[in-house]
């Protein structure tokens, strides 16, 4: 008797607990179908949907539920991780004719199928960082726009003086370019962004100094890396137009990692000592050319720097700088503010 009710007891929680999960599977399927699988959308389509560049997934996810094209960021999430393509969503701006699954808009984010690539030149990149980014988003094959990129007889013909590289002369903003576009095409386009932001008051200012183009943009790309205080620029740049006029070597060390094949952020006295183009502690005068791309304000400032009885300057290490009339000041701020290098 015992035994039986025993059983019986037992029968009915395994028919429970079957029925437990017959129900969860049922659920999940159902919910599978509602977040995965069923077009959705709370807008008019056709619509473009604009994926930023370094955003992560959580990210995107919440980006694609409040703009109203799936209807659980976390839903999403956790497709793109069932699946494997928690990384490889490709940055870009997307046409989509109708409301899609969240399956359906995953597969097509994953595939990079973009109606047009946005993508922003930061100021103070050279042409490896800008060639990364490029292909970075699918856009170029890296190699090759780099090689495009530093034909001097190519960039010659563009910029319409000689020159060794586009260096300086890919203009930092921000661009569209719809898939498939070359690098020559868009090579051009930044050089033809840089042209458009330099004004008729800069030319002039160029006639005022007796400079070239490529030294302005050359001293620009060192102010650009020196500094990322707005209210210094002038002021650095007026210490190099000085230093300049007097013929004392520009030591500026940006302009030294430049030119080293390989730098792993510790800048040492050996490195200073070296007789590449770049080292201005070594050779007097502006580098042979441009080390990054400058921005409009950077250029500026090359153009008009500030008067000052300032020769040095010395990073504190909070992004500003430490400026000195006298070499023996200079000695005692470099002593205080940076560390002795080996």
């Amino acid at each position: 008797m015992i035994l039986n009710l025993l059983t019986g007891k037992l029968s009915r929680w395994i028919r429970k607990g079957a029925l437990g999960a017959v129900l969860a599977t049922l659920g999940m399927t159902y919910l599978g179908w509602v977040f995965w699988l069923l077009p959705y959308g709370t807008q008019p389509f056709p619509r473009q949907l604009e994926i930023p560049s370094g955003k992560t997934l959580q990210e995107i996810g919440q980006l694609l539920e409040k703009e109203g094209f799936v209807l659980n960021a976390q839903a999403f999430v956790a497709l793109a991780a069932l699946k494997g393509e928690s990384h490889r969503i490709r940055a870009g701006i997307y046409r989509l004719e109708a409301p899609c699954s969240a399956l359906d808009l995953l597969e097509r984010l994953v595939g990079g199928r973009v109606e047009l690539y946005r993508v922003t030149i930061p100021e103070g990149w050279n042409l490896l960082q800008v060639a990364q980014r490029l292909g970075g988003i699918g856009l170029v094959d890296p190699e090759g726009f780099l090689r495009k990129a530093r034909d001097p007889v190519w960039a010659s013909e563009l910029l319409g003086f000689k020159a060794a590289s586009l260096e300086g002369f890919l203009f930092p903003d921000t661009y569209l370019f719809p898939p498939g576009t070359t690098a020559q095409s868009i090579l051009q386009a930044m050089v033809r962004r840089f042209e458009k932001s330099f004004p008729a008051e800069f030319h002039s200012r160029l006639l005022d100094l007796g400079w070239d183009l490529l030294q302005a943009v050359t001293l620009a790309s060192l102010i650009e890396k020196e500094t990322s205080a707005p209210e210094e620029r002038a002021l650095v740049s007026g210490v190099f137009h000085k230093r300049l006029r007097m013929g004392m070597k520009l030591e500026s060390d940006p302009s030294v990692i430049y030119g080293l094949d390989k730098f792993n952020g510790d800048l040492r006295k050996s490195h200073l000592l070296m007789p590449h183009p770049y080292n201005t502690y070594v050779f007097p005068g502006l580098p042979p050319g441009p080390i990054c791309s400058p921005g409009r304000e950077a250029i500026r400032a090359a153009l008009f720097p500030a008067e000052t009885e300032y020769l040095f300057f010395v990073s504190r290490n909070d992004g500003t700088h430490h400026f000195s009339r006298t070499l023996g000041e200079h000695l005692r701020a470099v002593s205080r503010y940076q560390k002795a290098r080996p």
